[in-house]
């Protein structure tokens, strides 16, 4: 049985059917591969899932609902093969700044308000991505996502170096605090809670590099496991595990969609969207940079919306891409996004089943496990890559590194957004303005640099590589002037068009306003080889009135054949310079001129 293919479906249901993309490339050995993947992910989801809860306000058990059905329906609905998305650290935090002002977190009416600004961050993420928003993805650069990478990969080290020293470091810690008092009470360090997690972080890269077969991080975690029972017994020490977890499916809800409730969470909606929405794409990004695959930001909208919507019918909070568990898929060796969706499905599985027996769990073994995910999403080879080849780019990775250290996720992500936009529009608002001329040396008068060959006095040719927008124009005009300081008698300026990819009104009304002050002062402005949609830009702004139609050309042979018949004969006939082919129609200089003229 054949999958059918996506185009066979109308534009307006494909973005239901993304599956159809990557079904067809399942086979015995994803499928193996998804299932280790989605296993050792949902081993992972287990304490976190608690702890965001605890984070969010949420009940325990509600951290591991939000895990489930939508980890299942972001991966058969979105667009990346590793996303794994569930709670989050951030998402938790901002749902609880949002909530606690209006009732007492975990109480019956603080979930409810959950529930209804889940199902409306979930409807407007649907929105966004249908009205094809998710294009905004692409003022993130890879400079951005790379120093936000690897930021990330770091703070999730950090928010494990309590578990893996044994140290009294509050919750919620920030960086400078953790790694603070890691030093400052390194003494205090518990011999047994590190030495468990340092057995299972070198145990995890040692099967990774000699037994790369085996599931390293669950040979890992069980080896942690083991180490600490064995400690328990001999020393008769009981080291910190994560603990018995509620073992219940998820019950079905329903959010309260009446207007008081609505209005409760209306400030906190917008926030939570773009929040979760930025997250859940960078993340999405990040991997995608790290696995070839194309990350489509519109469908990735559509999956994220559709994961809180049904997640707000079975008892989920916000959910949104989770940096931890899709660093775990992507480092398990995930191929599709089946490996997401068995680690929804999983997760039910060791809630029912399993639950109880994470009370011997340890959370060093845990910690263990994290550091590794955490060390693997650090690409260290394109970091140095950026460094060695521009310092503007390694600005903005490392400005995005330390803001996402320093700052919460999203601050760093919109900082690392501006930074290259500033970047960009630095760029494009300074195009190339370089002088041309005919070389002398070719037989065909191929146009070269000017510094390298002679000039016309009268006429200059001009090569502008960039669009004319209103950041732009100011550069040009100082440009253009510069040169005709250096060059007075230049009155005519050829302008080589076909670099110029957009022009807009105060693009337009400043050409205009150079052909109407070159005209006045003797000269003309003209344009060769200029793009037909630049045409139609100067004809609806009227610029094109002003330059004249008559001033335009298709080749530059075209236009020296009539430009060269608007040149001053008197100074054509003193030229020394004799460029043009049409120059030989003039006479040429006495011996007596020569000097006066090289002059």
């Amino acid at each position: 049985m054949t999958t059918p293919s996506i185009d066979r479906f109308p534009l307006w249901l494909r973005p239901l059917l993304p599956f159809l993309l990557w079904l067809p490339g399942v086979n015995r050995g994803t499928l193996k591969a998804d299932a280790m993947a989605g296993l050792t992910g949902a081993l992972v989801a287990l304490p976190q899932g608690v702890a965001f809860a605890t984070i969010a306000g949420m009940p325990p058990e509600y951290g591991l609902y939000a895990g489930m059905i939508p980890a299942v329906i972001a991966a058969l609905f979105g667009s990346s093969w590793h996303l794994v998305s569930g709670p989050t650290t951030a998402a938790s935090i901002v749902l609880f700044s949002v909530l606690s002002p209006h009732a007492e977190p975990g109480s019956a009416q603080y979930v409810g308000m959950a529930l209804t600004l889940t199902f409306l961050v979930g409807m407007i993420q649907i929105g966004m991505g249908l009205a094809k928003l998710g294009t905004l993805i692409n003022f993130i650069s890879h400079s951005v996502v790379t120093g936000f990478t690897a930021g990330a990969a770091i703070l999730i080290a950090t928010n494990q170096v309590k578990h893996f020293t044994g140290l009294a470091i509050p919750r919620g810690s920030d960086f400078t605090t953790t790694w603070g008092m890691a030093f400052t009470q390194a003494t205090d360090i518990h011999p047994d809670i590190f030495l468990v997690g340092l057995v299972t972080l070198l145990l995890g890269i040692g099967v990774k590099r000699w037994l790369p077969r085996l599931p390293y991080m669950i040979v890992a975690m069980l080896g942690g496991s083991l180490l600490a029972a064995l400690l328990s017994l001999w020393k008769g020490v009981s080291l910190p595990t994560v603990g018995a977890l509620p073992d219940g499916l998820p019950p079905l809800s329903v959010p309260k969609l009446d207007g008081e409730s609505i209005r409760a969470v209306a400030s906190g909606v917008v926030a939570v969207t773009l929040l979760a929405l930025t997250e859940a794409v960078s993340i999405a990004r990040a991997l995608a940079a790290r696995s070839g695959q194309h990350v489509d930001g519109n469908q990735e909208f559509v999956g994220q919306g559709l994961s809180n919507l049904f997640g707000s019918f079975f008892s989920g909070y916000v959910a949104t891409g989770s940096f931890n568990r899709s660093g775990v898929n992507f480092a398990a060796g995930a191929k599709t996004p089946i490996a997401a969706m068995l680690a929804g499905g999983f997760l039910l599985v060791l809630v029912l089943f399993v639950a109880p027996w994470a009370q011997y769990l340890p959370n060093a073994a845990m910690a263990g496990i994290l550091f590794l995910v955490a060390w693997g999403l650090i690409d260290f080879e394109e970091i140095a890559h950026v460094l060695k080849s521009s310092r503007a780019e390694s600005a903005i990775l490392l400005s995005t590194f330390a803001a996402t250290l320093f700052l919460t996720l999203e601050e760093a992500i919109i900082i690392g957004v501006l930074l290259s936009l500033s970047l960009y529009l630095s760029r494009t608002s300074k195009p190339q303005v370089r002088v041309r001329t005919p070389d002398p040396h070719s037989a065909r008068h191929k146009f070269t640099d000017a510094a390298n060959a002679p000039e016309c006095p009268q006429l200059r040719f001009v090569r502008i590589d960039g669009s004319l927008f209103f950041g732009a124009t100011a550069h040009i005009r100082e440009s253009l002037a510069a040169q005709d300081q250096a060059h007075p008698g230049q009155k005519h300026v050829a302008v080589v068009a076909h670099g110029i990819n957009f022009i807009d009104l105060a693009g337009a009304h400043y050409l205009a306003e150079e052909a109407q002050q070159r005209r006045a002062a003797g000269g003309g402005l003209y344009f060769i080889r200029i793009k037909d949609t630049v045409q139609e830009q100067l004809a609806v702004s009227g610029a094109l009135k002003v330059i004249g139609g008559n001033n335009l050309f298709d080749s530059k042979t075209e236009a020296i054949a009539e430009i060269y018949r608007r040149l001053d004969p008197a100074v054509c006939r003193h030229c020394a310079a004799r460029i043009f082919r049409e120059c030989g129609q003039a006479e040429a200089p006495t011996e007596e001129e020569r000097p006066l003229v090289a002059t």
